[in-house]
């Protein structure tokens, strides 16, 4: 419940940076607002908050695929059925993920955003995973 709590905050926080905009025409960007998220700018830094929530991730999936295999009850075969989904909209974050390390400055913005909102995506799909097995 603990590492759900800290994981959810990490995405919130990831999200909240990420997803922010970059400030309008006709503002400027040194006002020292951390709110317009990461900007092409700060790309390795993003990508290394990118890594490592797929890191926290992947502990998480790890604990729960060993939850999963401990169960002897009749519900394993779907929980199974789940993480196979999980693992394969795993991979595709980590697509949107390699491919924000590969934006340019034109496509950062898009490229951000996929990878949020897959990283979103798959959150909430664990977390449905997780809440459907411990029942």
């Amino acid at each position: 419940m603990r590492r759900a709590i800290h994981v959810v905050s990490l995405v919130t926080g990831l999200c909240a940076l990420l997803a922010a905009a970059v400030p309008a025409a006709g503002q400027t960007s040194g006002s020292g607002d951390k709110s317009t998220g990461y900007t092409y700018e700060k790309k390795n830094e993003a990508m290394a908050h990118g890594k490592k929530l797929m890191n926290d991730f992947d502990v998480k999936m790890k604990d729960l695929e060993g939850q999963i295999s401990r169960d002897a009850s009749a519900a394993k075969a779907d929980a199974q059925r789940q993480m196979k989904e999980l693992k394969g909209k795993r991979a595709e974050t980590a697509k949107h993920l390699d491919g924000m390390g590969h934006a340019t400055a034109q496509s950062w913005d898009s490229m951000k955003h996929s990878f949020v909102n897959s990283y979103r995506e798959l959150q909430q799909s664990f977390d449905k995973a997780a809440a459907s097995f411990k029942k």
